[in-house]
């Protein structure tokens, strides 16, 4: 989240993917519920696409 509020796309596509793989696991070792996870992963790439969709308009 602090990436997406820096600005640094790359950065943030980076956490992004870490973000996943810890929701993941976490659904498989039963810590999460599916669709928990799911609801997280899609508020965050929300979040995400919000804050660079922006970005890119602006530079067109």
């Amino acid at each position: 989240m602090e990436a997406v509020q820096k600005k640094d796309k790359a950065l943030a596509e980076e956490k992004y993917k870490v973000f996943q793989s810890e929701l993941d696991i976490a659904f498989r070792k039963g810590v999460k519920k599916r669709n928990a996870v799911a609801r997280k992963k899609s508020r965050m790439m929300k979040f995400f696409h919000k804050n660079f969709a922006a970005e890119a308009a602006a530079s067109n």
